[in-house]
């Protein structure tokens, strides 16, 4: 179940390096960090439980 971790992990960096490309401060980069994490945590919620849904 390391989907949702990754999710979480990747989404944070995504978000604060679109952030930082945009010329946000380090508010703007927590905040677009934090929505991504939230975003891609969901997704990989979704593929685990897709994956474990059709293992069984």
């Amino acid at each position: 179940m390391i989907y949702p971790l990754g999710g979480l992990f990747f989404g944070a960096l995504l978000g604060a390096y679109r952030a930082k490309s945009r010329g946000g401060k380090a508010a703007d980069m927590a905040q677009w960090a934090a929505v991504f994490a939230m975003i891609f945590g969901i997704i990989g919620l979704f593929i685990a439980i897709i994956i474990t849904r059709n293992l069984a």
